[in-house]
């Protein structure tokens, strides 16, 4: 191998280290886009439980309302009861107090009921409260640790950047285009070492995709300084372990 695929190796190994810090501002910054959404999703559920809530005062002003109009008939049928002056209209009278007393009953019961529901959802929201209050304390923390690294890491990006171009420099625009398309596919991975394949001599594969590969490959690059690619994986292919991590 001659200067050109040397280069790229050298290149390949500053790349590496360029997409490591480069996710590690990512995830920084994704921590802080979590941090967010956790407190959206807190906000609406807090919002559906007033929502909820305010749907069950409706319902039990509306059962109070109407246990008040039925007191009041309740009191219209007792004056009736003791001003009744057959038997006959007597029970009648008794019937239907008894009946709109039996049917208030049930409306007590329920408004009962909901107004338990209405206590355990207004204890609800204040829990949600509390937890949005305390998520947003954490969104700020995290904030000011998110800014102090991505500080940190940026300025190591551009310090590796500025070594990329420095070596990029050096390579002709060919193999540097070749090499900067397939590091696009593959995720920063665009030079492979050929292995020997269990150790057998004569016997190739290559180090990003596995295929095997002939002889010749390896003779080629053993002559040549010529860009040589994977035909299956199109990587750049170079000889031995001579690839940084």
């Amino acid at each position: 191998m001659g200067p050109v695929l040397n280069g790229l190796i050298k290149l390949q190994s500053v790349e590496n280290r360029l997409r490591i810090e480069k996710t590690k501002l990512t995830r920084c910054r994704r921590n802080v886009i979590i941090q967010e959404n956790q407190i959206r999703s807190l906000q609406n559920a807090l919002e559906a439980k007033k929502e909820e809530l305010q749907l069950s005062r409706v319902q039990f002003d509306r059962l109070e309302l109407e246990l008040k109009s039925r007191d009041e008939s309740i009191a219209r049928l007792r004056a009736a009861l003791n001003g009744a002056k057959t038997n006959k209209e007597y029970a009648a009278v008794l019937t239907q107090l008894n009946t709109t007393k039996a049917d208030n009953s049930k409306i007590e019961t329920q408004s009962l009921e909901l107004l338990k529901n209405i206590e355990a959802d207004e204890t609800e929201c204040e829990e949600i409260k509390n937890q949005i209050d305390e998520q947003k304390q954490r969104l700020e923390q995290l904030r000011t640790e998110s800014e102090v690294l991505a500080g940190k890491y940026q300025t190591e990006i551009d310090k590796i950047q500025a070594e990329w171009d420095k070596v990029a420099q050096d390579i002709p625009g060919k193999p540097l285009e070749i090499f900067k398309r397939v590091t696009e596919t593959y995720d920063g991975q665009a030079v492979a070492s050929i292995e020997q394949q269990g150790g057998k001599k004569g016997a190739y594969s290559c180090g990003g995709c596995f295929m095997g590969l002939t002889a010749e490959c390896v003779n080629l690059l053993m002559t040549k300084d010529d860009i040589i690619r994977c035909p299956n994986c199109t990587r750049i292919l170079v000889l031995g372990d001579l690839l940084g991590s």
